[in-house]
């Protein structure tokens, strides 16, 4: 392929986010000509990455919960200075073969603290390589809240000394990067604003649900999925719904979970038309994760949104209200989540006038390698002509 290559890290620790938008990105990149390296360090997920992507794999580890309080290794055993050092060494060694123009790294500083381990290693290897590569961080449009001080400053200060851009997956008449990161005028003029990473719509399916619930990933929405399912009982008996537990969730639970459901309900665990899904149904209720409100705002079905909050998680919860203020989306918070809230919600949807689409930017995948590639070109001719 011609013009600039990409290493681009990514880990994702509890849901698939991350690694869906990465994906994206990486599929662009594809069309556009530009080599990329995915270097990923979670655990593996059916259907990512996208064929054709080059691959790194790393040790996987994850979150044992939703705190982000420890990282646990695919046997679930704490992390280990032994094993942390693999991984390191394993990083580096790719980082050095594929010679890529560009190094992204993806949430981290904004988030990942517990990976510096590898990625402050990694930094300090991109910086002494000759010609330096250009530095970006890629970050979702709204990251989750920190109002320490020191958290903030050292955020601040490892954007400013390390890296040449941040860019920033959203519409900045949608959501501005400030609106969870107070600072972020500090290292403005890093700062591109890519529009949304959403995947290319697809058309609706021939098999159509009146109502679609999905959990993301899984690992913690089975108090949407329960409820869904006690929801379907007050609803009308013919009216079909199909409930996604999401990858993450135990074969066990899904399959208690499905046994226990109405007649009129289906339960699976993924689903790899799940955009076309969307696109035929009524309604869909979901969380409000960033790559689920991608998918529904290409279609036009009623939106409900039960956000994720979790251990002191903001990120959900602040898009959720963003829609629902711009009037597009019906919202049912976590702490109310019940039987007769989630039906009434349903209810209103398929018996409401349609909910419009708010005008938000979605073409953040091209544009994120037509920045890199800019940017790598003008890093390229400054550097020969020093």
């Amino acid at each position: 392929m011609s013009g600039p290559s990409l290493f681009f890290y990514v880990q994702h620790l509890l849901g698939v986010g991350h690694l869906a938008r990465a994906s994206r990105i990486a599929e662009a990149a594809g069309r556009k000509g530009m080599a990329v390296t995915l270097a990923l360090g979670g655990m593996p997920v059916p259907g990512f990455p996208p064929a054709g992507a080059a691959t790194v794999r790393l040790p996987p580890i994850r979150s044992r919960d939703a705190a982000f309080s420890v990282m646990v290794d695919e046997d679930d055993r704490p992390l280990d200075a032994a094993f942390e050092a693999r991984r390191r060494d394993i990083l580096l060694d790719a980082f050095d073969r594929s010679g890529a123009d560009v190094l992204m790294i993806e949430a981290w500083p904004f988030g990942r603290r517990k990976l510096a381990f590898e990625l402050v290693p990694l930094l300090e290897r991109a910086a002494a390589r000759r010609p330096r590569p250009l530095v970006v961080c890629s970050v979702r449009d709204i990251v989750q809240a920190n109002r320490r001080p020191d958290r903030l400053a050292e955020t601040v200060d490892l954007i400013r000394s390390r890296f040449d851009l941040v860019l920033v997956h959203g519409d900045p008449a949608f959501a501005r990067l400030e609106a969870g990161f107070p600072r972020a005028r500090d290292f403005e003029d890093r700062i591109r604003y890519t529009g949304l990473v959403a995947a290319t719509p697809e058309p609706p399916a021939a098999e159509a649900w009146d109502v679609v619930v999905s959990a993301g990933g899984g690992a913690f929405g089975r108090g949407l999925v329960e409820a869904a399912l006690a929801a379907a009982r007050r609803l009308p008996p013919d009216l079909r719904m199909l409930v996604l537990t999401g990858p993450n969730l135990r074969e066990a639970d899904r399959s208690a979970l499905a046994a226990g459901a109405p007649a009129n309900v289906r339960v699976e665990a993924f689903r790899p038309d799940f955009r076309a899904l969307l696109a035929a149904a009524r309604v869909s209720v979901s969380q409000a994760g960033y790559n689920t409100v991608c998918d529904l705002l290409q279609t036009r079905c009623e939106i409900i949104l039960v956000p994720f909050r979790g251990d002191h998680e903001t990120e959900q919860a602040d898009r959720a209200e963003r829609l629902r203020k711009l009037g597009a989306a019906r919202v049912v918070e976590e702490a109310r989540l019940g039987t007769e809230s989630l039906a009434g919600a349903i209810r209103a949807a398929l018996a409401g006038p349609p909910i419009p689409r708010p005008h938000i930017d979605l073409g953040g995948a091209d544009r994120t390698i037509d920045i890199l590639a800019e940017a790598a070109g003008r890093a390229a001719r400054s550097s020969r002509s020093a």
